[in-house]
C-alpha cells in the first residue's frame, strides 16, 4: 500500500498531480507550473529523500491497486529528544480518491512512526471544512485537540486548521 518514495516515481506523481490540480487546489498551497512536471516532482522527491537521510522525514508513495504511485504521505518534522514527535501530510489523486487508500496509508505510516521510529506522538492538520481528511484521521485513532488560527497558507490565503494527534500507547 505504501513504500519509500523513489526518484522513478516522479513521472507518475506529476501525471496524477496534473490530473488532480483543480481538485486539490482548495486544500493545497499555491504551486507554480514546474511543480506539476516530472522534473518538478523529481526535485520534490530528492529533497524529501535528503530529509529522510538526515532523519528528519519519512516520505512514502501511496500505491494504487496496480502498485503504481497515486499519491504521497510523509512524516515531516521528526523531532527527537524529549518531544519524540512528528507531523504527517498526505494526498491521493482525484481518480483514486474515495477508495480508502488514504485511510490505509495513514494506518501504515502511523504503525511505522510508532514502531520503527519509536515516536511518542503524531500530529496532522486539516482545514476546518476538510471533513473527508478528518474522517481519515479519526478512523486511525487521531483526536482533535484544538484549532490553529491562520495556520497555513492554503489556496493563497492564511487559513485556520483543526489540529489532530495520535499518541503511541507503547511509548516509553
Amino acid at each position: 500500500m505504501t513504500r519509500l518514495l523513489a526518484p522513478e516515481d516522479a513521472p507518475a506523481l506529476a501525471e496524477h498531480l496534473t490530473e488532480s490540480r483543480t481538485f486539490m487546489a482548495p486544500w493545497d498551497a499555491l504551486r507554480d507550473d514546474r511543480f506539476f512536471t516530472p522534473e518538478g516532482q523529481l526535485t520534490q522527491i530528492e529533497e524529501a529523500l535528503k530529509g529522510h537521510a538526515a532523519g528528519a522525514a519519512a516520505p512514502f508513495a501511496i500505491l494504487g491497486d496496480d502498485g503504481s504511485p497515486v499519491g504521497r504521505i510523509t512524516i515531516n518534522g521528526i523531532t527527537r529528544g524529549a518531544f519524540q514527535s512528528a507531523s504527517i501530510g498526505y494526498w491521493v489523486s482525484k481518480s483514486h480518491n474515495g477508495r480508502g487508500l488514504a485511510t490505509r496509508a495513514v494506518a501504515e505510516v502511523k504503525e511505522y512512526a510508532f514502531g520503527a521510529l519509536a515516536l511518542h506522538r503524531l500530529q496532522a492538520e486539516t482545514l476546518l471544512h476538510n471533513t473527508a481528511s478528518q474522517r481519515v484521521l479519526k478512523r486511525n485513532g487521531f483526536t482533535p485537540y484544538g484549532v490553529a488560527p491562520q495556520y497555513l497558507k492554503i489556496a493563497g490565503e492564511w487559513q485556520d486548521h483543526v489540529l489532530f494527534q495520535a499518541l503511541n500507547p507503547e511509548a516509553v
